[in-house]
């Protein structure tokens, strides 16, 4: 049966003339021969049809000129075309269920209505034969409806649906040069880079004078880096393979056609493969957490009968990296359940879906005993309608790559085609094919049971503390900032770091007995008082004395409140009894950080520290101490908001400072190593560091919590006083080496620190690592610093609505409404309950002069938060609009 569609000689002749002149071919008009759609319709599939029939447009837009785009555009442009395209398959998946309840209605009217859907897909003079190639599953899945349906009406329509895959097979075939011509040319090298040197250079110095970075922030928008592509223990891209060595992976099956289609491809080759299966496709998990396997299932079990692999690409394919919390380990479990279900043998391998992943999902992985599984070579097929340009692209970048995971979907007909020539090219020039072993990928086929390692962990049973300060001595110069810095630290320990308030001793002035100081030591953590996967963090701020012995040897003191001058080799607490006193705790790692100045203890030198840290620390103890300077030395009191200098240089290094490899951990050494030179530099003090007599080279080691803190206008920032400081202990660390850092040891001598090397973290964490830099930078009015900090944050997490507030708010602080505005609203997209965002966007819109938008901001923020913090500023600010 003949249907009217547009002539292939006319759309031909109008691309080829289009390809003349600067004008767009232009979309045929209707005519009043145009054929007429049946009365009967129903808009709801149409609508369903024209929306997948916009995003098929799109990605053709987003691919079409992709060979004048960056690395960086393309990357951006293939992202947003794979979730066009699963948003397509979501689309078929609704046109599909809408001709199930269709035919299942039993309307009269039912075969006439898809009369008129078939009429829209023939005939609208709105379509180009290409657009029709969006359309060829959809017909695939009525014609495999109808054919359930004997009546002659159903015979006559499927027989018509027959006619039209025939007709668009045909329109592949035409069009096969001109799409091969869009899809199959990006990473081309082009045979001759044209010379531009001039541009060059006016490029060069509008750089000088622009960012490209900060003009796109500032229109409120920031481009995340590339993801890495780097093979790990916790995931693979395929570049680690040998040479000439590839691993077929498909994902979103199974596919009831399809994938045995290319089950029998793969075997008529004899080549392994892995299958990254969804979830859904293969049944459900009820609330009771039992599996329900679906029809589909039995294709998958075929799968692994056949000895090929199934992997876990999530439950329903959602943008993981969005996700958290028990949606997240849905998304990862109920899948994972399902395939336990087909088989209990299935691989512990998991693909994110578009290749978004966030670090709480990389985690769920590690916990759940499951490898990411990435890829290094796409394929396109989700987007590329042509078999013959999947081909060439294939076989492109394995010649560049020369290895690696091909990235296919085994739920595309064009897969089916394109494969076999695939297959054909690779093993004429040598390649072999790797399937999944148990424990990696090999060319072996042979299976071997996986081997599981234990996790070790330096996570600490118990966390424990003594805090000391003492201002108000009897008999010794009063202090000014001892008990504050006292306080201070305490609040550290049991806010930022977790220690439970009840394991924290805290003893001031008069509670700082010598009697109460040692009672607190034997009495509370000696002996039984803490296990061995304990730490106790000891701080004490107040007067130190060194008394030299009869051997020439110094031996240093701390004064209690009721110690005497005259007295203190007999009623102040001796640096031998805190070494007894580490000595009989059996807590796995103590460190004690004395805000007093002595010599005089005889600590050995800090060793280095082990390549595998973590794995070695867990098994070390530790006994460290760092004091505030030697024995002919007085501590600075008079540093900002209250603080010692020395406690001040200790809290800073406490809120993040002290990570100097970037890893979220802060070591006894890194404290040392930040805290002993920044003191030194601003002070008449050298402290020391080292490690007591006993200590087997272990670390006390601080984790970094995650500081969830929104900027808002009730911020706190420092004081112009502890600016100043800061800018001073900066300016000490510029041109210095981090590793290895000199400090002194309380002999007098000089004792190398070696510090852990630079880590590799994921993105997540560096993201986190740069908002928190953004948050010091802004508490230090530092807006511009703190504005790129954020920026990097966000490149590195787009979905950061944290990073995202912030930097809106550092640009409410600098008067520059209008970017404040940008990304405050960027804010509410990413999450759009997050009331904080809403206040900032009432008083950036306030100060912008949009009293609209800024009585929206303000009325939503008071339904959200009605007795928030902010909400009388709020209720003030409306009644003054």
């Amino acid at each position: 049966m003949v249907r009217p569609w547009l002539g292939m000689a006319g759309l031909l002749l109008g691309l080829l003339l289009a390809a003349c002149s600067d004008k767009p071919p232009q979309v045929p008009q209707a005519t009043a021969e145009a054929p007429v759609v049946a009365s009967a319709q129903d808009p709801a599939l149409l609508a369903a049809l024209q929306q997948l029939l916009d995003k098929h447009r799109r990605i053709i837009v987003l691919l079409a000129d992709e060979q004048d785009q960056s690395a960086s555009d393309r990357a951006t442009s293939t992202a947003v075309g794979q979730q066009l395209f699963h948003q397509a398959l979501e689309q078929r998946r609704s046109v599909a269920d809408g001709f199930a309840a269709l035919l299942d209605s039993g309307r009269p009217e039912r075969m006439a209505v898809l009369a008129s859907l078939l009429d829209y897909i023939e005939s609208d003079p709105g379509l180009y034969d290409a657009d029709r190639l969006a359309f060829v599953e959809v017909l695939r899945d009525l014609h495999h409806r109808l054919a359930a349906d004997s009546s002659l009406p159903a015979v006559k329509l499927r027989q018509r649906v027959e006619e039209d895959l025939a007709a668009l097979a045909e329109v592949e075939r035409t069009y096969n040069a001109e799409l091969t011509h869009i899809f199959s040319r990006f990473q081309r090298p082009r045979a001759i880079a044209l010379k531009r040197e001039k541009w060059q250079d006016y490029q060069a110095y509008l750089l000088t004078r622009y960012s490209r970075t900060a003009i796109l922030r500032d229109f409120g928008v920031v481009e995340p880096y590339p993801m890495a592509m780097d093979d790990g223990q916790r995931e693979l891209f395929g570049r680690s393979l040998p040479e000439r060595t590839v691993v077929l992976s498909f994902d979103d099956g199974p596919h009831r056609a399809h994938t045995e289609e290319i089950i029998a491809i793969l075997k008529r080759y004899d080549v392994p493969a892995v299958f990254f299966q969804v979830g859904r496709n293969l049944g459900t998990v009820g609330e009771d957490g039992q599996a329900r396997l679906g029809p589909m299932a039995a294709i998958s079990r075929q799968l692994s009968a056949e000895g090929y692999t199934l992997g876990n690409h999530s439950f329903s394919h959602a943008q993981l990296s969005r996700s958290q919390g028990k949606d997240l380990q849905h998304q990862v479990m109920a899948a994972d359940t399902l395939l336990r279900q087909v088989d209990q043998r299935r691989a512990p391998l998991f693909r994110f879906p578009y290749g978004a992943r966030n670090a709480e999902g990389m985690q769920l992985l590690a916990e759940a005993g499951l490898k990411s599984i990435m890829w290094n070579i796409d394929s396109m097929d989700w987007a590329d309608p042509v078999p013959e340009s999947i081909v060439q692209r294939v076989l492109e970048q394995v010649e560049r790559e020369k290895r690696g995971i091909v990235l296919f979907h085994d739920i595309h007909e064009r897969t089916v085609k394109a494969l076999p020539k695939i297959l054909d090219r690779l093993i004429a020039d040598g390649y072999q094919f790797a399937g999944w072993n148990g424990r990696e990928f090999s060319v072996s086929r042979a299976r071997a049971a996986a081997s599981a390692e234990a996790t070790v962990t330096t996570a600490y049973a118990n966390s424990w503390a003594i805090v000391i300060g003492i201002n108000d001595y009897a008999h010794w110069p009063t202090l000014e900032h001892a008990r504050h810095d006292a306080r201070a630290v305490a609040s550290t320990l049991t806010g930022q770091f977790g220690f439970p308030a009840s394991q924290v001793i805290v003893l001031e002035d008069g509670q700082a007995t010598r009697n109460n100081i040692l009672a607190a030591f034997h009495d509370r953590l000696a002996d039984a008082g803490t296990g061995r996967d304990d730490r106790v963090f000891v701080f004490f701020a107040g007067h130190g004395a060194t008394r030299r012995l009869a051997s020439g040897r110094d031996l240093g003191y701390i004064i209690p409140v009721d110690s005497r001058p005259a007295d203190f080799a007999r009623d102040a607490i001796a640096m031998t009894d805190i070494q007894n006193i580490a000595e009989s705790l059996r807590a796995k790692h103590v460190m004690f950080v004395m805000d007093a100045c002595y010599s005089g203890l005889g600590l050995t030198r800090a060793g280095p520290s082990p390549v595998a840290f973590l794995r070695d620390n867990a098994r070390r103890s530790a006994r460290q101490m760092l004091t505030a300077g030697g024995g002919d030395q007085q501590v600075a009191d008079g540093g900002p908001n209250g603080h010692s200098v020395f406690t001040w240089v200790l809290l800073q290094a406490l809120a993040g400072k002290g990570d100097l490899n970037g890893d979220g951990l802060i070591t006894g050494t890194e404290l040392a190593a930040y805290v002993a030179p920044a003191v030194a530099a601003v002070a008449q003090q050298t402290p020391a560091f080292g490690s007591l007599p006993g200590s087997q080279g272990g670390e006390f080691v601080f984790e970094l919590a995650e500081n969830p803190e929104f900027l808002t206008a009730t911020t706190d920032q420092l004081s112009a006083e502890a600016i100043a400081l800061n800018g001073r202990l900066e300016a000490s660390q510029e041109g210095r080496v981090a590793t290895p850092v000199t400090v002194a040891d309380l002999e007098g001598g000089r004792n190398t620190l070696v510090l852990p090397a630079a880590v590799t973290v994921s993105d997540r964490q560096r993201a986190q690592q740069a908002n928190e830099r953004g948050l010091q930078l802004y508490r230090e009015k530092r807006y511009d610093e703190a504005a790129e900090q954020l920026t990097e944050a966000l490149k590195l997490r787009p979905d950061f609505a944290q990073a995202a507030n912030n930097l809106g708010f550092v640009y409410y602080r600098q008067q520059r409404y209008a970017e404040a505005v940008r990304w405050l609203e960027n804010t509410l997209k990413i999450d759009p309950s997050r009331a904080v965002a809403y206040l900032n966007l009432g008083d950036a819109c306030f100060h912008a002069g949009d009293h609209a938008r800024a009585r929206q901001a303000y009325a939503t923020y008071l339904e959200l938060q009605p007795q928030g913090s902010g909400a009388a500023h709020a209720r003030r600010r409306l009644q003054q609009l």
